[in-house]
């Protein structure tokens, strides 16, 4: 824990440094290749650090992308005192006018999709019945919904599909008054009773990669 700790208090640290160079200004003012520091933390191939509990976002959806980077800016996500991730997110975002995050979503929409690597194991196939609930939004190979505004889950590094259906369990994550769709996962995940839960629906939803 001492190790990670160390480790992801220097990324932060050579985070601000990259972004200190960018410019400040508000969401009227122009993007700016300064911005294009996501790399730092998620990879150069962008496929997620475990590391620094960094995600992968090569072929993540451009709606979701811009959504979260939104609700980073806003305060609507990544403000929680438990959310350590995500309070490293929430500055980086904080600064970013709508011009950088469409030029950022757009940059990496253009990343090659890798699935995520498998990193856990549980019982897939009792995780197959309780991820029926899942499906309703996530759909039925866990491939998203954009009018649902439900995320692909399929193919997402398992220990943060892990890490963030805990965060909602808890209210860590989606329990600001304007995150909507937050509220919602929040209601969904407790209908996983304990850790064992969570791990067979991860372990299912790795079966589902393509």
């Amino acid at each position: 824990m001492k190790k990670l700790i160390t480790v992801t208090a220097l990324m932060l640290s050579a985070l601000c440094s990259i972004s200190a160079s960018a410019a400040e200004g508000d969401v009227g003012v122009a993007a700016t290749m300064d911005d294009r520091y996501c790399t730092t933390c998620h990879g150069a191939d962008g496929v997620g650090n475990l590391a620094i509990e960094a995600p992968r976002l090569a072929g993540m959806e451009g709606w979701y992308l811009k959504r979260q980077l939104e609700n980073f800016r806003a305060g609507i996500r990544g403000t929680h005192a438990e959310d350590i991730p995500g309070l490293e997110m929430q500055p980086m975002a904080e600064k970013l006018s709508n011009e950088s995050i469409t030029d950022l979503v757009d940059w990496i929409g253009g990343w090659e999709y890798v699935p995520a690597a498998v990193t856990v194991e549980g019982n897939d196939r009792q995780g197959r019945t309780a991820f029926q609930s899942c499906a309703a939004c996530h759909g039925a190979n866990a491939e998203g919904n954009e009018a649902l505004g439900a995320p692909a889950l399929a193919g997402q590094n398992d220990w943060y599909l892990i890490t963030q259906i805990e965060n909602f369990r808890s209210g860590v994550r989606g329990s600001h008054q304007d995150d909507t769709f937050g509220a919602q996962m929040v209601t969904m995940s407790k209908t996983l009773r304990d850790e064992q839960a969570i791990l067979n629906v991860v372990s299912y939803i790795n079966t589902l990669q393509k």
